[in-house]
């Protein structure tokens, strides 16, 4: 499975595409930032990181999406930025019919470090040991991302059966 995971933001957007299945060492293919100026207009921007993700579309062609699900923060400016560049990124995969997975940040660290509450420094730590790179990649943006891509890969086997499970049920329910 060949994942694109985005840690979405307005500024920095990190990018990383992770290859593998659950069970199996993965491997990074690529990472990156989408960069857009703090001081451009708030359509530039949008428009910037939507141009980014296309190219990192067309170059990686992943199988799904994995975008950090936004959360409540004190700072509303800085959640309205990073929800409008999560779905700038959930828009870029639908269009092209790419499933997109969600995954809150806790999630994420808790897939890749075994703590909901570890914080940047151990994220990237565990990104650099699980895809047994040399250093960490950098800035922070880009772990994150490839994290996701990660808990993805990781999570996504029991959320299958999960959800086959569910609609077996509801099926069955609806027969009677």
């Amino acid at each position: 499975m060949r994942v694109l995971g985005v840690d979405p933001g307005l500024t920095r957007c990190g990018v990383g595409v992770v290859e593998g299945v659950a069970g199996r060492p993965l491997a990074m293919v690529a990472v990156g930032v989408v960069r857009t100026p703090p001081d451009a207009e708030l359509g530039h921007r949008l428009v910037a990181i939507e141009q980014g993700i296309e190219e990192w579309l067309d170059e990686h062609r992943p199988e799904v999406v994995a975008v950090e699900r936004v959360f409540s923060q004190h700072n509303v400016s800085t959640v309205m930025g990073t929800a409008q560049a999560s779905a700038v990124a959930m828009l870029c995969a639908a269009r092209r019919g790419i499933p997109v997975a969600l995954h809150t940040p806790s999630e994420v660290k808790a897939a890749v470090t075994g703590s909901g509450r570890a914080d940047k420094a151990q994220v990237g730590a565990m990104v650099t040991r699980l895809l047994r790179l040399a250093a960490p990649p950098r800035p922070a943006d880009a772990a994150d991302a490839l994290a996701l891509a990660i808990c993805h890969i990781w999570r996504a086997p029991a959320q299958n059966r999960l959800q086959q499970a569910v609609a077996l049920h509801t099926s069955k329910g609806r027969t009677r």
